[in-house]
């Protein structure tokens, strides 16, 4: 197809109420030009799965839009020419999005039974800053070395359906130890489980606070004696859920749901004014 470079604004395409998403990893950005700005007339390519969505959308030169680096940068683009194994985009500019005040790690344990591509895609949806995959005392099979690269197409799905442009950092980690290990510098360490007696249910707030927050799920089969005697002494919080076992992924996706609505209340970390209102009401 050939380019059209008309002056006109790009076309709008209709996708989930905006312009269709799509991911560029930063290492294939343009370097910054003046003014913090890619230089006039930069142009990046997709390939693979992103190229073969933007033929599936039937998008056409001068359509409208935006790549995600996972980095927090969204870039505002147009459509050049889209082809069978290309997509390319003429980049217009881009901004950069901060990172959220309060920011969830969730270290799910490893489990065979885990729909780990669900939670990833959730996880990203809820805004998790982080996924540690940890191997219990309890847990079934191995976890795999590529486990963190593994979940990567699923995390970019779930990146462009929602718009967010930050995507988790996704860590596998051998046992409970390395876990403690790198929570110890969190704000908040938390132990959602399924024990119902001396132990309160997690109430609205202790979760969305500012900073990072760890949660730690056990495996399915459970914590060890050993683990739970760590994490007591690393200082995590247990807290219950409710009384009813849940499932490994939906244990966690239920806390990182929770997290991500007491952030974005009125007067939470991250709670922004819907368009035209302010955080004291609707503007006159």
């Amino acid at each position: 197809m050939s380019s059209r470079h008309d002056g006109k604004a790009p076309r709008d395409v209709d996708m989930f109420g905006g312009v269709p998403r799509f991911y560029l990893p930063a290492e294939h950005w343009p370097e910054t030009g003046p003014g913090g700005q890619p230089p006039e007339g930069s142009e990046v390519s997709l390939y693979g799965q992103e190229a073969a969505h933007a033929r599936v959308l039937r998008l056409k030169p001068g359509d409208a839009a935006l790549l995600l680096d996972g980095c927090g940068r969204i870039g505002s683009c147009r459509v050049v020419e889209t082809g069978r194994k290309e997509a390319r985009l003429q980049l217009l500019g881009w901004r950069f999005q901060p990172m959220p005040a309060s920011r969830a790690v969730m270290a799910l344990a490893f489990s065979k039974a885990v729909r780990r591509g669900f939670f990833m895609e959730k996880a990203v949806e809820l805004g998790a800053s982080g996924v540690w995959l940890w191997r219990g005392a309890h847990s079934q099979g191995r976890l795999p070395e590529n486990a963190a690269a593994s979940c990567a197409g699923q995390m970019i799905a779930g990146a462009k359906q929602c718009g967010n442009p930050w995507l988790p950092e996704v860590r596998a980690l051998p046992g409970i130890g390395a876990v403690i290990g790198l929570a110890a510098g969190a704000a908040y360490r938390l132990l959602p489980w399924e024990r119902q007696e001396g132990v309160a249910m997690l109430e609205p707030g202790m979760v969305g606070r500012p900073g990072v927050t760890v949660y730690v799920i056990g495996p399915e089969g459970g914590f060890s004696p050993r683990e739970l005697a760590a994490l007591a002494e690393a200082d995590f919080t247990p807290v219950s859920l409710g009384g009813r076992i849940l499932r490994c992924e939906t244990a966690a996706t239920l806390v990182l749901g929770l997290h991500w609505w007491a952030s974005q209340l009125p007067g939470g970390p991250d709670f922004h004014a819907p368009k035209g209102d302010s955080a004291d009401g609707p503007r006159p």
